[in-house]
């Protein structure tokens, strides 16, 4: 299929100097880079983690680009998750990035900040995405600046295994009005009716998502635009309380049992594995603990509120981006391959919903009619929910790239109650600002 992109030309841009991630002192200099497209050969990289079902798709996309695009050549790079990190940071500190690179919000800041993304916005003749609603492209910008095109998208949600509720005879609340007294209440009730051998929920989570949520409806949000940390420590402090006032209902599990099963591979999660049967999620994830859990019958919900709650304080969370290297000999064609990878309807049917689903609306009414069973389900609430959603989250600053392992940390020291939740609350949020300030 023949790219939009070959009909296409921009203006010159000149990029700055950029700053080598992870090494103080050192950088790498770049000359004045084209943004026309070139009829000569061109050789990009192509780095992505994932599965080798990602790896095979993407290999089928990347010759489809090059069909199109004869002169180019896409090189592909792909590793698990951990190793993907290990290998970039390597590869920028040696000025020696990928052209185009599958991104993760949590990193997005601390690569941007040191200038080795390419500003994407300058490319919108080669890489246009106004398909996108502004809320989400902006989730992919830092300091106001494009480093990054969200592939797919997705708000939190309440995962629910409706099948424990009907082995132990529990009715679930409206789940389009329910409270959070509901949540915890039904939550208990699995739990005694199944004399233990069942938990209601897992804790309300302890990752930047979930928690950057709870406040959101509560009026606040855990960073704000200046890359600080402004969630009140109270904020804080009753989000651990209602996990706490859950531990001892019963309605979820003891720290201990909570300490066992921390760390592990999803299909050891205490909601795939039948332990618990609620967990706050982000949506986009479904399709992977329904597959993880063929016997259950997993549902999505919305969030509990309560009247006091703000309107719009879900948000799309983009799953994944593009970004390309400030660094790339052949930006115009890097930013041609991304347009490629979210525009192209071949792309889309082929990567489904891999890469969660998509954010351009094209391909989501490509890939609706394949759509089955998790995916479908999955699709129908994301595309529903973003009609309702609230303006982006400010990403997560430079320095405070680890901060679900710190949330983790204090969110245990207050399930052992060796912390109170309010102490807990103001050592984290002080050993995070601390954590960002040292980085800017």
């Amino acid at each position: 299929m023949i790219s939009r992109l070959q009909r296409r030309m921009l203006a010159p841009l000149a990029l700055g100097a950029v700053a080598v991630l992870g090494l103080t002192g050192c950088g790498t200099a770049t000359t004045a880079q084209s943004t026309e497209l070139t009829d000569e050969d061109v050789t990009l990289t192509l780095s992505w983690w994932g599965a080798d079902a990602r790896g095979q798709k993407t290999s089928e996309a990347i010759k489809l680009f090059e069909k199109a695009h004869p002169n180019i050549t896409v090189e592909a790079q792909n590793s698990d998750w951990g190793g993907y990190w290990d290998r970039l940071a390597t590869t920028t500190a040696a000025g020696d990035m990928p052209d185009v690179m599958q991104f993760d919000e949590q990193f997005l800041a601390s690569y941007a900040n040191r200038g080795t993304l390419l500003d994407l916005a300058e490319f919108t003749d080669i890489l246009d995405p106004s398909y996108m609603d502004k809320k989400i492209l902006a989730g992919g910008a830092v300091n106001d600046t494009q480093y990054a095109i969200p592939i797919s998208g997705a708000p939190s949600a309440v995962l629910i295994n409706t099948a424990l509720f009907e082995q132990y005879g529990v009715s679930l609340p409206d789940l389009t009005t329910w409270t959070w007294d509901d949540y915890s209440e039904t939550a208990q009730a699995l739990t005694e009716a199944s004399d233990g051998a069942v938990h209601g929920i897992s804790p309300v989570g302890v990752d930047s998502f979930t928690l950057n949520v709870f406040a959101r409806q509560h009026g606040e949000q855990l960073f704000d635009e200046d890359g600080d940390i402004v969630i009140p420590v109270e904020t804080v402090a009753d989000y651990w309380q209602t996990e706490l006032d859950q531990i001892e209902s019963g309605a979820a599990p003891s720290a201990e049992q909570l300490s066992e099963s921390a760390g592990v591979p999803l299909d050891q999660y205490d909601i795939v594995t039948g332990k618990t049967a609620m967990q706050f999620i982000p949506a986009g994830v479904f399709t992977a603990h329904q597959s993880a859990a063929p016997n259950a019958k997993f549902i999505l919900a919305d969030w509990p509120t309560d009247s006091d709650t703000e309107e719009g304080f879900q948000y799309m969370k983009p799953t994944m981006y593009w970004s390309a290297a400030a660094t790339s000999a052949h930006p115009a064609e890097a930013a041609a391959l991304i347009d490629f990878l979210t525009t192209d309807p071949e792309v889309g049917t082929l990567f489904g919903t891999d890469r969660g689903i998509s954010v351009n609306p094209d391909i989501q009414e490509v890939i609706k009619p394949t759509l089955t069973g998790a995916d479908k389900i999955a699709f129908d609430y994301i595309t529903n929910a973003a009609e309702t959603v609230g303006a982006a989250a400010p990403i997560t600053p430079n320095g405070a790239s680890d901060i679900n392992a710190v949330i983790s940390r204090y969110n245990q020291e207050v399930q052992f109650k060796s912390s109170t939740p309010t102490e807990a609350a103001e050592a984290m949020i002080a050993e995070i600002q601390n954590s960002i300030d040292a980085a800017k």
